[in-house]
This record gives structure tokens, C-alpha cells and sequence, in this order.
């Protein structure tokens, strides 16, 4: 059963098409990779997703129930953007994690703000506060940093903060994980060691989308491919169906000018 259902997202700023008529679907426990050239709609797909952008038309399903659909206005509601934020976590690319916070605080800090609403909060404090540290550690230890609690970002390397940025996005437990482009503000170097934590979430079956540049990462690690060009869905398949035997002319130059760099 889809855990995501996507159809017909369409954006557009002012004149410019960005997005047309994407449809796709995921599975629980599945992994997407998002392949193309720079400006051909991946990271614009990503934040309407994230509600960061808000699509002109199509819909959106998570679970079976329509939480986006641009001819319903009450699916478009202020009110509700923040909790249908809640079933995606995103990674950005730039990490913006919170200088002024320790790297804990940073895993931490939108878990803690949610509990406040709860009506127990006052209550429960101490015990719904001790949870949500004893998570956040045990979610940075998964990244490898658990010797960082205290350190802040810029105590720690590019790698590091990208990690601090990955536990951050799992820990309000999102139904789908959201990368775009994760290594690109990377050395060369570290690239390696954020790779390695994505690899590990998806041997877990973590649902995620991977908006990438890495390719042989992509053919690696993604149960499916697809391939955008000017805002659209030219193809998708297995890794293997992508990379080793595309039907699209577009996908073979792509891949083409990408096997000779």
C-alpha cells in the first residue's frame, strides 16, 4: 500500500512552469531517488511537499487521506500547514541548524515545542522532557555523534552538522524523510560519512526521498528512480531499468554527459 500518493502537482512562479503534471507514488519502507540538471524542478518538488511552496494544482495523500488538494480550500488552511508539515521531516542542503543552540538542543528543540501544547504538558513535564532527551540521544548516537551533545555547530565539521541535521529531521518520527541534495555543501571528504548515515536509514527501511546529484549512490542505495527535466517526470523505474537500460532519449543524454564527468 502507498504511504504517498502525488498527482498532477503543478507550480508555477509568475509565468515560469515549474512543475507539470507530476504524478508518483511511494511505498512504506521504500526509497526514492530524484535524479536531473540544476532547475529541473526537484527541489521545488521537495517543498511542496514540505508545504514550503504550495502547489497550483494536483493533489497530495499521505496514509490514504488527502492532506493537499488545490480544489479543496479546506485542505489549504494555515491552521493546518504546520501538522501536515509534521509527516515530512526535511534535510536541507545547507544544514540550518540553530547556532545559538548545542547540537542536542537542535535534535530536540521542535519535539519540545510541540509537547507544550500538549494539555498534559504541566503535568508531565519533567517525564515528556526526560523522553524527548533520552530521543534525541539515542538519535544522534544512530548518526554517530553521540559524543557532540554539547558541542555547538560550529564547534563541529560540515559532515557532522549534516548529521545533526538528519537526526533532526527524524526526531518528531516523519512518515517519509526528505533529502535535497544532502552532500551538496559538502568537501569531497565528508561527503563519504553522510552517505554512509543515509545508507544505514534506508538498510532500516526508512521511507525516504532523495533529491541527489550522487549517482552511483542513487543506482546504490534507491529502490526507484526518477528522472526530472523541465518540470517534469521523463522517467522512472528500478535502479537498474534507469541507469543500465533507459527508454527516454532525454534520461540517455543525462546519463551520458553524467558517465563522462
Amino acid at each position: 500500500m502507498s504511504i504517498l500518493e502525488v498527482k498532477n502537482i503543478e507550480k508555477r512562479f509568475e509565468s515560469l512552469q515549474v512543475l507539470q503534471k507530476i504524478d508518483f507514488s511511494l511505498e512504506k519502507g521504500e526509497s526514492i531517488a530524484i535524479i536531473g540538471s540544476s532547475g529541473s524542478g526537484k527541489t521545488t518538488l521537495l517543498r511542496c511537499l514540505n508545504f514550503l511552496e504550495r502547489p497550483d494544482n494536483g493533489s497530495i495523500s499521505v496514509n490514504n487521506k488527502v492532506i493537499f488538494d488545490a480544489m479543496d480550500p479546506v485542505t489549504q488552511r494555515d491552521s493546518e500547514v504546520r501538522k501536515k508539515r509534521l509527516h515530512f521531516g526535511l534535510v536541507f542542503q545547507n544544514f540550518n541548524l540553530f547556532p545559538q543552540y548545542t547540537v542536542l538542543k537542535n535534535v530536540t528543540l521542535a519535539a519540545e515545542l510541540l509537547a507544550q501544547e500538549r494539555p498534559s504538558f504541566k503535568q508531565e513535564k519533567k517525564t515528556i522532557l526526560n523522553e524527548i532527551q533520552d530521543r534525541g540521544k539515542m538519535l544522534l548516537s544512530q548518526v554517530g555523534l553521540s559524543d557532540k551533545l554539547d558541542y555547538y555547530p560550529h564547534m563541529i565539521s560540515g559532515g557532522q552538522q549534516q548529521r545533526v541535521a538528519i537526526a533532526r529531521a527524524l526526531a518528531l518520527n516523519p512518515d517519509i524523510l526528505c533529502f535535497d541534495e544532502p552532500t551538496s555543501a559538502l568537501d569531497p571528504e565528508l561527503t563519504g560519512e553522510v552517505l554512509k548515515v543515509i545508507r544505514n536509514l534506508a538498510d532500516r527501511n526508512t521511507t525516504m526521498i532523495i533529491v541527489t546529484h550522487e549517482m552511483d549512490f542513487a543506482r546504490d542505495v534507491a529502490d526507484r528512480v526518477i528522472f526530472m527535466d523541465a518540470g517534469v517526470i521523463v522517467e522512472q523505474g528500478t535502479p537498474q531499468e534507469v541507469f543500465s537500460n533507459p527508454k527516454e532519449e532525454r534520461t540517455k543524454q543525462f546519463l551520458c554527459r553524467y558517465n563522462k564527468e
